[in-house]
């Protein structure tokens, strides 16, 4: 399924349900569920899920760094939401080639990021499966009521900020499956791994990005709107302009990518831009704040102003060196083949 298509899916169903509880202030559409606590605190619960084939290859995905992931998944949307993940709840369904020691290795990743996010494990079941391993995750996080960031609160002039650097989940992604295809032809043949360490780390071990949020709300900065970058830097610019009602221009020489990235991108004979801005999984954070803030986090480190909000009607567009605008567009899920 084409991220386009799944979009267009989740809002026709999204159509059909309405809000019954006075309690629930925003559902689908944003990363996490907002729910009221009480005057001053809101509860953000989401959900997420890892699919053996799908999201993930035990051929070259350890089982710690599986579980380890899953639990990055749940905890960078409750940070999308611009609050901090502070129990989770794990599902595992496994069929009978998966020994109690694969699953010991398995928790052992989540009990590691447990300890990293400072997150309770407040409860975990096991399953039975007929075709591999699926993995879930709940996690439920808390922000202040005058703090949480939805997608839909861009406004005209806000300047587009992502964090860390983008493309190099994928790219590993990609070095991962050739030299799966290369060991399956001959076995004989040992992986070429050396020298890769950075886009492998950012593809089987990826990091919430918490310590964005914490910076945030030490400089006393609320986006108007926030995103967890895992569809891509475009695909998720797009959900915010669609939910904005807003347009946007993001400059192609802003986009940050580390020298790694550039490095495989080069020997690959693929483009980085396409990496960083439809590969997807990076788990960095996109956000969009008022121009009077900037100057609060233009010295911190792990920002990277890229863009800025137009009107709608001005249309959404990646801004070349030369100045051709090039149309923003959500692209099929992009494959390792």
């Amino acid at each position: 399924m084409s991220i386009k298509s799944k979009i267009t899916l989740v809002e026709r169903l999204q159509e059909k349900f309405e809000i019954a509880q006075k309690s629930t202030l925003a559902g689908t559409g944003e990363a996490a569920a907002v729910i009221t606590c009480n005057d001053h605190i809101r509860k953000l619960i989401c959900s997420d899920m890892l699919l053996e084939g799908i999201h993930f290859n035990l051929v070259y995905d350890p089982l710690k760094h599986l579980g380890y992931r899953l639990v990055t998944a749940g905890v960078s949307k409750i940070a999308a939401m611009n609050g901090l993940a502070m129990q989770i709840l794990v599902s595992v369904a496994v069929s009978s080639r998966f020994s109690d020691e694969n699953l010991e290795t398995l928790f052992d990743g989540i009990r590691t990021a447990c300890v990293d996010f400072k997150l309770d494990l407040a409860g975990f079941d096991l399953f039975t499966s007929l075709t591999g391993m699926t993995l879930t995750i709940t996690a439920i996080g808390e922000v202040a009521e005058d703090a949480v960031s939805y997608s839909s609160g861009a406004k005209v002039n806000d300047l587009i900020c992502v964090s860390g650097d983008l493309g190099a989940a994928y790219m590993g992604l990609l070095l991962l499956e050739r030299e799966r295809r290369v060991f399956e032809t001959n076995p004989q043949i040992q992986p070429k791994l050396e020298g890769y360490d950075y886009i492998l780390q950012r593809r089987l071990k990826p990091l919430a990005r918490t310590d964005i949020v914490e910076s945030l709300k030490e400089a006393g900065i609320r986006p108007t709107s926030m995103r967890v970058l895992t569809d891509g830097l475009s695909s998720e610019m797009l959900h915010i302009c669609r939910q904005s009602g807003i347009g946007a221009r993001i400059y192609l020489e802003k986009i940050p990518i580390a020298a790694e990235t550039f490095k495989i991108c080069e020997e690959m004979n693929f483009d980085a831009v396409t990496a960083a801005m439809n590969g997807g999984d990076d788990y960095e954070l996109l956000f969009t704040l008022p121009i009077a803030e900037y100057d609060k986090i233009k010295s911190k480190s792990g920002f990277n102003l890229i863009g800025h909000i137009t009107e709608a009607r001005k249309g959404r567009f990646l801004i070349t060196p030369e100045g051709e605008e090039i149309e923003l567009t959500t692209l099929v899920f992009l494959k390792a083949e």
